[in-house]
């Protein structure tokens, strides 16, 4: 596990959103995992202003992304799908046939093993982008007694859903979501987390120096062959 602290979220967006046009350039037809809310946000819109530029394309890149909510229409303003269209996809020239994301609305069982069977076709994910609960969450992965493998349906946690909530004006916000399980992440070939803010300063301390256990699911990071983790000064504030 690998630590880079920078002074502030935009500082990260402009190193990660570089970090992921080389690999791009170097690798056109690449597979990314990506993430959604706000803290992804500075990466993408580096991305995006890149590719307005002619910097980087993504026309033979494929994508995955790690959950949606069930429950919502997969054209809800709210849904993770449309979050990925507003805040990256409607801003390169990325092919939507080569964009792949969970249904929440799907039989749980029968997604998860399209969902398994799509990634391994492309060949696996290069890059897996990730951000981290104020709990140690990746993805919907909350704490758990056991780490989880393929994506599976999830009921949020209150911790989740107070965080979230203020998103949803003008229905509850979903109780549940289908998330790509501890395994999925797990086996893509890289991984970033991006964690900002004071906010997440306990978690990222349970995440890099606590023990490896799902009741922090982001500590399974410490085991993996090449994870880096990018942190703004918030964040990083706890750490030894």
């Amino acid at each position: 596990m690998e630590l880079k602290i920078f002074k502030n979220p935009e500082e990260i967006g402009e190193a990660c959103g570089k970090l992921y046009a080389d690999y791009i350039n170097s690798n056109p037809r690449c597979v990314l995992g990506l993430a959604t809310g706000a803290t992804p946000l500075p990466t993408y819109k580096c991305l995006s202003r890149m590719c307005g530029e002619g910097k980087v394309s993504f026309k033979d890149v494929s994508t995955f992304n790690l959950d949606e909510y069930c429950d919502i229409p997969k054209t809800h303003k709210n849904s993770f799908y449309t979050f990925m269209c507003e805040n990256l996809f409607s801003k390169t020239d990325i092919n939507m046939d080569n964009v792949d994301f969970l249904d929440g609305n799907a039989d749980p069982q029968e997604e998860s093993e399209r969902y398994a069977k799509a990634i391994l076709d492309k060949g696996g994910i290069d890059i897996q982008l990730l951000g981290i609960g104020r709990n140690g969450h990746i993805a919907f992965n909350e704490p758990a007694d056991s780490f989880s493998d393929e994506a599976y349906k999830v009921k949020l946690t209150d911790s989740t859903i107070e965080a979230n909530s203020i998103y949803f004006d003008d229905i509850p916000m979903p109780r549940y979501a289908v998330t790509m399980g501890i395994g999925s992440i797990m086996r893509a070939k890289k991984i970033i987390l991006i964690a900002t803010g004071k906010s997440k300063a306990g978690a990222v301390l349970d995440m890099t120096e606590g023990p490896v256990t799902p009741r922090c699911p982001a500590s399974i990071l410490q085991q993996h062959s090449d994870a880096v983790i990018f942190l703004d000064e918030d964040a990083a504030s706890l750490l030894r």
